[in-house]
């Protein structure tokens, strides 16, 4: 098969695979369920994802692999530290608060095992988290007692909060590229108050 069909047919699945896992939850989808959705073989997806929990998997890095990219490339280019974290806060709002990672989260609630869970830790926060420390290091001031995992697990908390938690339970609707940018903006703004005040306090 062509990489450019291979692709496509991975789309297809990947689409079968979250409309079924909000019909029928993470223990209610099977790989053989999916495969008819999609219209694919069996045999196709156990070759491609090994089983269930390999095909969730690479849902999960699908859908948290422009986050990333958006964070990799800010490393990379002369935009300023505010255009480049607006930029990635937006992005990993509409990621981590789009409907197709609430599903995932609904999913790894439901896995009694616990791997999912652990997948979807290893491809969001704990790959995220480094590279957010990258780019906070500049911005310590010096001398602070404050270490870039310090900022970096501030800024996202102020960046999500409980949003990811109300979208999961359904109290909050999936928001807009413009309210992502908005909720941006105000993180930043907050984290750079942050800053001077430690700074001021410190000196």
């Amino acid at each position: 098969m062509k990489q450019d069909a291979k692709i496509e047919r991975q789309r297809e699945i990947e689409t079968a695979a979250y409309a079924l896992v909000e019909e029928k939850g993470y223990l209610g989808t099977s790989m053989l369920a999916v495969a008819r959705r999609a219209r694919a073989s069996n045999e196709t997806l156990y070759n491609w994802y090994g089983d269930k929990l390999g095909l969730f998997k690479a849902l999960v890095a699908s859908n948290t692999q422009t986050a990333r990219e958006v964070l990799e490339a800010s490393m990379n280019n002369n935009a300023g530290f505010d255009a480049n974290l607006l930029q990635f806060g937006t992005t990993i709002l509409m990621t981590v608060l789009g409907d197709r990672a609430i599903a995932l989260n609904k999913a790894a609630a439901s896995d009694p095992t616990g791997e999912l869970g652990d997948i979807l830790a290893k491809a969001g926060r704990e790959t995220v988290l480094p590279l957010l420390q990258r780019m906070f290091r500049q911005e310590i001031p010096r001398g602070s007692i404050l270490t870039d995992k310090d900022i970096a697990q501030t800024y996202l908390a102020l960046l999500i909060s409980d949003r990811q938690i109300r979208r999961v339970i359904g109290s909050l609707p999936e928001p807009t590229e413009k309210e992502c940018h908005k909720i941006s903006q105000n993180a930043l703004l907050k984290l750079k108050y942050l800053l001077r005040v430690t700074e001021k306090i410190e000196g």
